[in-house]
């Protein structure tokens, strides 16, 4: 059985734009719903690469959405 290669990411040129740090680094807060943080990541299934994005309440660590989809032109 042949293993699946890493599911290639982007990897932005040093001139590229970024986005704004709008919390400054800042990963706290004192009430729920004020900061949501989100991040993704790419899990290998028995059939395939699948991401996963995920939604975290700052203040109470709770994901609050979350999506998994196929990645890398699978379908």
């Amino acid at each position: 059985m042949v293993r699946a290669k890493r599911p290639r990411t982007t990897r932005p040129a040093p001139e590229t734009a970024r986005p704004a740090d709008l919390v400054e680094r800042q990963f706290t807060t004192q009430t729920p719903n004020v900061l949501w943080v989100a991040d993704i990541t790419y899990i290998r299934t028995f059939s395939r690469w699948v991401y996963a994005a995920f939604v975290v309440d700052v203040f109470s660590r709770m994901v609050v959405g979350w999506q998994v989809h196929p990645c890398c032109g699978q379908g």
